[in-house]
């Protein structure tokens, strides 16, 4: 149903709408913006007791 959707085309389009919509001195920031939040939303998946190794004695 969803094959193909992000083609080498489309993603092009949507990057030059990002940078008409935010202009180029926003668009790193909103980059380290997005990067920041999916580090931090990955390393609270990964704190869970379940992913905790129990050390050897």
């Amino acid at each position: 149903m969803l094959e193909g959707i992000f083609q080498p085309m489309h993603l092009v389009v949507i990057l030059a709408l990002a940078l008409l919509m935010f202009g180029p001195r926003r668009l790193p920031e909103l980059g380290r913006g997005v990067g920041e939040c999916i580090r931090s939303f990955k390393s609270s998946l990964g704190d869970g007791p379940e992913t905790k190794s129990v050390e050897k004695e």
